[in-house]
Formats: structure tokens, C-alpha cells, sequence
């Protein structure tokens, strides 16, 4: 005789796994029937909509996708850059800054969570992350290569506008979150958050006509055809909303 054999959960625990799979999706699902899939909206139907479908209790991010007609393996068609939106994002951010005497000042005036120098550097070093944006002064730049491997995608660099010495206007605008940084990934797609569920039609469509002004006017000379392919829009757990890309260019007015 064989011994006792272990009961096949396997079923059981399948069921559960698409029964709780299922409860997290029929809210989504039912927010995605609102949304007809084929249709490209144009901009301010499309922000009526997204209103519509943030249905969770805290004020969900707005999100921009855009999907360039650009090469991003050639490094001549690396679209990045920074931009100001009229209502921020509505996102708190914590400012660090890489920056020593009167521009330190500046920088702690103007609201900056943390500022040091060779101190804020071996704090860093030792695994200090918190912080959302960082900042270097110009003649503080060369020391930043002691932090770059530590920092990854948050290094300041000239780029982006992340090493300046107009420190405390850079400050002020990150802490008011009207300042965004932009940038293509490997698929040639930008992110951009725009707003929050709760602002406004009206500023969510500032912001996104501000948004979509920058992207425009940073498109690399050595790119042709269509540059903007596709855009969505959507909340952080809503669904996509696809943007007609002709009319999305007329709104931001290109």
C-alpha cells in the first residue's frame, strides 16, 4: 500500500488566485467600457473622460504618454530636456543641492530640503536616498562623479538643468512642482505627469499644452515623418485614453 497522498490544492488555489485577480480587475474593467479603445479623442474630450474614470479615494497622477517617431538608438535623436507647467504636477517634491557658500544660502532660502558639500557627498556615499530631485552649483560639477554611480538617474547634470547657478529659481520651481524633466526610454516613448485627478479640466489642459510645447520644440533635426506616433492619457489606475496626435499638435499650438 502506498502512503497517504497529499491533497491537490493545486485547483483550489488557482480559483483563488483568479478570484482575487478578478476582484482587482472588474472595477478597471468596468472604467475601461467607458473608454471606446478604437477612437482617437481629441484633447479636452479626452480630459473629460479621464475625471471620469479616477475612481479610487486618493487624488490619483495624470500621466501623458507620447510615442515619438524618432530613432532612440541615434544619439542625435535624444529627445530630453525640462519644462515648466502652469499648475505644477501637485506632487511634493524634496530637493537636494550640491552647492557651498552664497549659492548654498540661496538654495536653503529658496526652500531646498538639504544642501551641503563634501558632507551632503558622503551621505550620500553611505546610502542616503532620500530626496526626489538633486541639484549641483557649477563649481560644485566636478565633485559630482563621486556620487554619480550612487545617484543613477538623479545625477545632476547640465542636460536637464540640474546643475546651474540660478539655484534658488530652480529650487523654487521643483518645490512648487511646476517643473518637469522629460526624457525618451528605449522605446522612444516620454512619460510625463501632468496634473492630479483633482485639478481642473482647464488646468490639466494648460498643463498638457505646456507639456506637449516642450516635446515639440526639442524634435532633433535629423528626424523625419511623423514625430508625435501616438499619445495617451490616463490616471494612475485608469485606463489609457488615446489622443488624436494631429489635433493634440494643434492644441498645443504647433
Amino acid at each position: 500500500m502506498g502512503g497517504l497522498r497529499r491533497p491537490n490544492t493545486t485547483g483550489v488555489n488557482l480559483m483563488r488566485k483568479v478570484k482575487k485577480k478578478n476582484k482587482t480587475s472588474s472595477r478597471y474593467s468596468k472604467l475601461a467600457e467607458m473608454v471606446d479603445s478604437e477612437k482617437l479623442y481629441d484633447v479636452t474630450e479626452a480630459l473629460a473622460l479621464v475625471k471620469q474614470t479616477a475612481s479610487t479615494k486618493f487624488a490619483e497622477t495624470v500621466d501623458l504618454a507620447i510615442r515619438l517617431g524618432i530613432d532612440a538608438k541615434k544619439s542625435d535623436q535624444n529627445v530630453r530636456g525640462t519644462t515648466n507647467l502652469p499648475h505644477g504636477t501637485g506632487k511634493n517634491q524634496r530637493v537636494a543641492v550640491l552647492a557651498k557658500g552664497d549659492l548654498a544660502a540661496e538654495a536653503t532660502a529658496a526652500g531646498a530640503d538639504i544642501v551641503g558639500e563634501e558632507d551632503l557627498i558622503k551621505k550620500i556615499q553611505e546610502g542616503w536616498k532620500d530626496f526626489d530631485v538633486m541639484l549641483a552649483t557649477n563649481d560644485m560639477a566636478p565633485q559630482i562623479g563621486k556620487v554619480g554611480r550612487f545617484l543613477g538617474t538623479k545625477t545632476p547634470n547640465k542636460k536637464n538643468g540640474t546643475v546651474t547657478d540660478s539655484i534658488g529659481q530652480t529650487v523654487k520651481e521643483i518645490k512648487a512642482a511646476t517643473r518637469i524633466e522629460y526624457r525618451i526610454d528605449k522605446a522612444g516613448v516620454i512619460h510625463l505627469p501632468v496634473g492630479k485627478a483633482n485639478f481642473t479640466e482647464d488646468q490639466l489642459g494648460e498643463n498638457i499644452k505646456s507639456a506637449l510645447d516642450a516635446v515639440i520644440r526639442a524634435k532633433p533635426s535629423s528626424s523625419k515623418g511623423r514625430y508625435l506616433r501616438s499619445l495617451t492619457i490616463s490616471t494612475t489606475m485608469g485606463p489609457g485614453i488615446k489622443l488624436d496626435p494631429t489635433l493634440a499638435t494643434k492644441f498645443s499650438g504647433h
